[in-house]
């Protein structure tokens, strides 16, 4: 139900709406010097910060060459749109480091894959 929550234009979106919240703040506060709006300032950083680091750490967890290797496994496959969409949902899902250690063959990564495979190859708007 919530698929948009992993989209990157959802993320982007989300970080203009905190950029246009502190801007706003950060205007009334030179405007009137009242704390609360100091406060507000600190608050939309903090849930900002708190909101958007677990959707950059996945991005972060992966080195190029790390990158290269996966994706290079999986060209052999004729489907490049679905492999590179599955491989970006693995980006985004898993660290490197997890993704090394994860049981490959476990129902919960199967599972994983198969709806990463699906949401891929739908072409609705939902």
């Amino acid at each position: 139900m919530f698929d948009f929550l992993d989209s990157d234009w959802f993320i982007i979106t989300l970080e203009i709406v905190f950029l246009i919240l502190i801007i706003y703040d950060l205007k009334k506060y030179r405007e009137t010097k009242k704390k609360e709006y100091i406060t507000n300032i600190v608050l939309t950083f903090g849930f900002a910060v708190w909101t958007l680091y677990p959707m950059y750490i996945s991005y972060f967890g992966w080195e190029d060459e790390e990158k290269v290797k996966m994706i290079s496994t999986c060209q052999e496959s004729n489907n490049t749109k679905l492999c590179r969409c599955v491989d970006d949902a693995i980006f985004k899902g898993y660290t490197h480091d997890e993704y090394i250690v994860l049981d490959k063959n476990s129902s919960e990564f199967r599972e994983f894959l198969k709806e990463k495979k699906e949401e891929c190859l739908d072409d609705s708007w939902f």
